[in-house]
């Protein structure tokens, strides 16, 4: 199943003969909802990302199912209730990094970033903005993010009952070590 994601990844990014890609499975997304009356932490780590380097195309899609939790009813609430997930399995960002032109990625050192594209999650999809920074180590790239999801702009319900436990703004972290995927 991870082979033919990474295909259709692949695919979608077209096949440029200068365009450096880069990718990983292994990705991080996790996610932070507090309320006075609880906090709530998950964390993601089978995150397939591929990036262009040439058009600054950008994917990311994320296995719902693969959120951890510190309870395990606060996981299978995450999933049965609220995504849904075998109605809607994965969550993804497919956009570009606008101002990919300003990241060097052949000099070590930390560049902003702006992606810009459309989330898809729940069965919603949105157009967003999403700023973040671009880390080059030697051959490796780091792609790290910080922003806010609105559950209501991507209709997620959270029922009356436990509404004053979940937080209707949740604020997600990205971070992506890519390395060099060679085309040959």
């Amino acid at each position: 199943m991870k082979k033919v994601i990474i295909a259709a990844l692949l695919l979608s990014l077209g096949t440029g003969a200068f365009a450096q890609k880069y990718m990983t499975r292994t990705g991080k997304v996790s996610f932070f909802s507090s309320t006075s009356i609880e906090k709530i932490e998950a964390f993601n780590n089978e995150v397939a990302n591929i990036f262009d380097s040439k058009s600054g195309d950008l994917i990311f899609q994320v296995p719902i199912k693969s959120f951890k939790f510190e309870k395990q009813t606060m996981q299978e609430h995450f999933n049965e209730d609220y995504m849904e997930s075998d109605k809607f399995p994965k969550s993804e960002f497919k956009g570009k990094i606008t101002n990919v032109g300003e990241v060097n990625l052949s000099k070590d050192g930390v560049y902003n970033a702006k992606a810009e594209g459309k989330l898809t999650m729940h069965g919603v999809t949105k157009e967003v903005s999403i700023p973040g920074t671009i880390t080059v180590k030697g051959t490796d790239i780091t792609m790290s993010s910080k922003f806010v999801v609105k559950t209501k702009d991507y209709d997620i319900k959270i029922p009356s009952v436990v509404e004053g436990k979940i937080a209707k703004e949740i604020e997600v972290t990205v971070t992506s070590v890519l390395t060099t995927l060679n085309m040959h």
